[in-house]
C-alpha cells in the first residue's frame, strides 16, 4: 500500500536561499546607487553579486542535489510539456526546480553574469570605471557600458516574469513556491518523500563561498 498524506521534506539548502535573496536585495541596491550617483557603493554591490554568482555556478556542480544543474535542467520539450499544465490544480511533487523553472534559473544566471561581466569592463567616463576597462580598447569599453545599462531592463523583465509565474502557481495550482525558498522545506505527497534530495556539505559551501569572495575581491583590486 502506498503511503498517504504529505510529509515535510528539506529541498533547498541555506546556500541556495542565501544566493537567491541576497541577489534580490543587491539588485535593488545596485539600481538605487546608480540612480543616486553613489558609485563606490554601486561597485561594491556588483562585486558582491559577482561573488555570489561564482559560488552558485560552482555549487551547481558540487553542491546539494537540488542545486545541481544536472538535476533540474531538462529538455526544452519537457519544459513546454510542463507549461501545458500550468493552470491545472495539482499537488506539488517537485523536489526542486520543475522543468520550466530550471530554464528560468539558467536565464537569470545568464543575464546576471552578463551584467556583472560588462560592469567589469564599463567606463562611463564621468564617475566610474570598471577594474578591467583599462585592459580593453575604448570601443570595447563603450560597448560594455552600453550593454551594462540596457541589460538591466532584461533582468527586470525576467524578474517580473518569474514573480508572475510564482503568483500563477499560488493562485491557479495552489502551490506556494515562496515559502520553501524561505524555510528550505516543503510538504510533498508521502510517496515522493522517500526520494528526499541529498544536501551538500556546509564545509564545502563555506570554502567555495570564501574562494568566490576572494576572486571577486581580486578582480576589484585590478582597478
Amino acid at each position: 500500500m502506498q503511503p498517504t498524506g504529505t510529509v515535510r521534506v528539506k529541498v533547498w539548502d541555506p546556500w541556495v536561499r542565501l544566493v537567491h535573496w541576497a541577489i534580490v536585495g543587491l539588485l535593488a541596491l545596485s539600481w538605487w546607487t546608480a540612480e543616486t550617483g553613489r558609485m563606490d557603493l554601486h561597485l561594491t554591490s556588483g562585486y558582491l553579486i559577482l561573488a555570489l554568482l561564482l559560488f552558485r555556478l560552482v555549487w551547481g556542480f558540487f553542491g546539494s542535489e537540488t542545486a545541481r544543474f544536472g538535476h533540474f535542467l531538462r529538455s526544452p520539450l519537457a519544459a513546454l510539456g510542463h507549461l501545458r499544465h500550468l493552470f491545472h490544480r495539482a499537488p506539488d511533487t517537485e523536489l526542486g526546480h520543475n522543468a520550466a523553472g530550471g530554464w528560468m534559473v539558467l536565464a537569470l544566471l545568464g543575464v546576471l553574469l552578463l551584467q556583472v561581466g560588462t560592469g567589469l569592463f564599463a567606463d562611463d567616463q564621468i564617475l566610474t570605471r570598471g577594474p578591467l576597462a583599462r585592459f580593453v580598447s575604448g570601443v570595447a569599453s563603450d560597448w560594455a557600458t552600453f550593454v551594462h545599462i540596457r541589460n538591466f531592463n532584461v533582468i527586470l523583465g525576467l524578474a517580473a516574469l518569474h514573480v508572475l509565474v510564482v503568483a500563477v502557481y499560488a493562485l491557479a495550482k495552489g502551490q506556494n513556491l515562496v515559502l520553501p525558498m524561505l524555510t528550505g522545506a516543503k510538504r510533498v505527497p508521502a510517496a515522493f518523500a522517500r526520494h528526499a534530495p541529498r544536501l551538500g556539505s556546509p564545509v564545502l559551501a563555506l570554502v567555495l563561498l570564501a574562494a568566490a569572495g576572494a576572486a571577486a575581491w581580486g578582480l576589484s583590486r585590478l582597478g
